[in-house]
């Protein structure tokens, strides 16, 4: 089992401020509305409200404020049966748990649920009104985390996500060049599984793209931001379904190659014709900027009519088959627009 203390990115500096400035204003506010103990619960339910999306902030808000509220139900009930001595704490945090458990609460809630109900009998046995205070003072802690991380510059995972799609593009690039390589040069056993390998991973690739994007469409829930740039959300989703279809058509290509596989294969000149137009697709998928459309080069497309094969070798008429109506699919592909840049 592997842990760390260290992660691989860093929280945005914009969060750890926001953090900050509800974290503060939480304490100011709760402080003044509500005379008493210092405002803890209102801090608290700030720094936790403030996430990466305007969606998940909403989220944690409404689950600290219901954990707070069920927490206090039941540290009051066990309160007023048993008091605020020690077993009355460790059955009011069994019993929180159980109760989230069996209403089979998000382990943050039943968290606490727990937490709470072991505060309010720990600290506020001995201030009247305490219960309700607490449950005030956290909502008014999730509200301003909330306000603040929609008013401070409402965050969106754009960029994640056309860093993903656009890895997986250049993904996809190199290994239909790296096949066209393999296509007209001898290959050893270790090479061909390379290659295949090296085809394979393109699925995690998609599949991290699939995930940015869940998070972009995530952080334009009530995001004022939002509607102005779901359609760069809808083209990027748009680029990875056509990058998906593509790293389809390439693995079983480099499939198809790798089975039947033969010393002679890089003699015929129709091998040679689809490995050119291999690497004119790896060339056109580079061309565009992944989820605008917008050319990142001034170079024109390679691709420009898919290639014809009037007569077979008969020894390697299967795989030229195959592989041609592979290539046929992907130059499809390629050339079909994102909605951004046929909008």
């Amino acid at each position: 089992m592997k842990w760390s203390l260290r992660v691989a990115r860093r929280t945005p500096l914009l969060q750890v401020v926001k953090s900050v400035v509800a974290t503060i204003a939480a304490w100011l506010v709760a402080g003044a509305l509500i005379p008493g103990p210092p405002p803890v619960f209102a801090a608290i339910a700030a720094l936790l409200t403030v996430q990466p999306s305007v969606g998940e902030s909403f989220g944690r808000g409404v689950e600290r404020t219901v954990g707070v509220i069920t927490g206090v139900l039941v540290a009051s009930a066990i309160g007023l049966l048993l008091g605020n001595g020690f077993w009355a704490i460790a059955l009011a945090v069994a019993a929180a748990l159980l109760l989230a458990w069996g209403l089979r609460a998000a382990p943050g809630t039943a968290n606490q649920v727990a937490i709470s109900a072991m505060l309010v009998l720990a600290l506020g046995s001995a201030t009247p009104g305490y219960a309700v205070d607490r449950v005030l003072e956290t909502a008014i802690g999730a509200l301003i985390g909330l306000i603040v991380n929609v008013v401070i510059v409402p965050p969106l995972s754009l960029a994640p996500a056309q860093q993903k799609v656009g890895a997986v593009n250049d993904a996809t690039a190199r290994s239909l060049e790296a096949l066209a390589d393999a296509l007209v040069a001898p290959q050893s056993a270790a090479q061909l599984q390379t290659l295949l390998d090296d085809a394979r991973l393109l699925r995690g690739s998609v599949a991290d793209a699939e995930r940015a994007l869940t998070d972009a469409r995530s952080s334009l829930a009530l995001n004022p931001r939002g509607r102005t740039r779901a359609r760069e959300v809808d083209a990027l989703e748009s680029d990875v379904q056509r990058l998906f279809a593509i790293v389809t058509q390439t693995i079983g290509m480099t499939r198809a190659f790798v089975d039947d596989y033969d010393d002679t294969i890089s003699a015929d000149r129709e091998i040679g014709s689809i490995a050119e137009q291999l690497h004119r697709a790896g060339h056109d998928l580079r061309l565009t900027s992944p989820g605008t459309g917008a050319p990142v080069s001034d170079e024109p497309p390679a691709l420009t009519r898919p290639l014809e094969v009037n007569t077979v070798p008969p020894r390697h008429w299967m795989l030229i088959g195959s592989l041609l109506v592979d290539l046929r699919r992907i130059h499809e592909g390629i050339a079909r627009p994102t909605p951004a840049a046929s909008a």
